[in-house]
């Protein structure tokens, strides 16, 4: 059980980490800057080693020294799996042209030791804010980088022991609990059948373009059992508010005409209803069922508070009954009743 209340909208850090495009560290400063000042305490921030091998965690850091925030201030989660590591080639080894301008690479490192070689890191790359919130990142990857089903099998119980340390941490109270990141959300349930989770971690899986009802019903499930649920990546990173990026690969017209077909029906239905399509990824993102926050990233400080107020945004009825009507989204998902806008409070006005 999570023993902490988290916001709904918890700050993302991958653009501090340079994700997509380099930031100066003046405007890093700012972002960081404007989601303190704008939220509550503590301040929660989402971030990982995997992000911009470190930079992330590093600019997070350095943002939040400057700033003299108190760390009882604030909230750290870090998804604890990639290490950061030389850079060797022209450029990092993981997620090739996501992210620009890096110094070091990062590799994977999911076992016992591993996670703890990547808190330590972690922690020294915060230089003083340490990480409360600590989760296994990207265990689908890592088990999909196996070459055989023996070695996947073995791959597993590196999960498992990962998760051992973990809660090895928790029972000293160097950490207040225990989750898990994932893209693939079948992994997480997978996971939670060996592994009492204190909240999980859903990226690119629950969004308005893509949520399975195998998916819904495992939330349900988890929502019954009172493991909250943190909804991330709920524009597909990017991709349906405007990026040619889905779920972090370049994609185009020609090579995925589907996606773009199905991003101008939405975009068309969202412009009859006044709507932004930001509003309704996040309105989605937060009606699934156990969803108690959602992870939201910005490389803009004056996009801050907008994001914040998402998390307030109703939308109508009838934007629903049209998506529905188009096949956009699933007739049998029964979580968007009442969903009327209240513009008293769009964008923060």
């Amino acid at each position: 059980m999570l023993n902490v209340n988290l916001p709904k909208v918890i700050f993302g850090t991958s653009g501090l980490g340079n994700l997509y495009v380099a930031q100066p560290d003046e405007v890093k400063l700012s972002i960081v800057s404007a989601c303190i000042k704008h939220s509550g305490k503590p301040a929660v921030f989402d971030s990982a080693g995997k992000y911009g091998a470190g930079l992330a965690l590093e600019t997070l850091g350095s943002c939040l020294g400057q700033l003299n925030v108190n760390p009882a201030d604030v909230l750290i989660s870090n998804k604890l799996g990639w290490l950061r590591t030389e850079l060797k080639t022209v450029e990092p080894t993981f997620e090739p042209g996501v992210w620009k301008d890096l110094k070091f690479d990062a590799v994977q490192k999911i076992s016992y030791n591993g996670i703890l070689e990547c808190y330590a890191q972690g922690n020294e790359l915060l230089n003083g804010y340490d990480a409360q919130l600590v989760s296994v990142h990207d265990p689908d990857e890592y088990l999909a980088a196996a070459a055989t089903n023996a070695e996947k099998e073995q791959r597993y119980l590196d999960i498992l022991d990962a998760y051992r340390a973990l809660a090895e941490l928790k029972k000293d109270c160097k950490v207040k609990s225990i989750g898990v990141g994932a893209k693939d959300w079948r992994i997480i349930e997978r996971i939670t059948r060996d592994v009492k989770l204190d909240w999980v971690m859903i990226a690119n899986s629950m969004t308005v373009h893509s949520h399975p009802r195998e998916l819904v019903a495992f939330m349900q499930k988890l929502e019954k059992e009172g493991v909250p649920i943190i909804n991330s990546a709920v524009f597909n990173a990017g991709f349906l508010t405007g990026s040619d990026y889905y779920n972090y690969q370049l994609v185009s017209r020609k090579t995925h005409p589907d996606l773009y077909k199905w991003r101008d029906s939405f975009y068309a239905i969202c412009s009859k209803h006044n709507l932004k399509p930001a509003e309704v990824c996040t309105s989605f993102g937060l009606s699934a069922p156990g969803v108690k926050s959602i992870a939201l990233n910005t490389t803009n400080p004056l996009r801050v508070v907008d994001n914040i107020a998402l998390a307030n945004i109703k939308i109508p009825t009838g934007f629903w009954e049209d998506m529905k009507a188009q096949n956009l989204i699933d007739n049998q998902y029964h979580f968007l009743k009442n969903h009327i806008r209240n513009e008293k409070i769009l964008f923060g006005a």
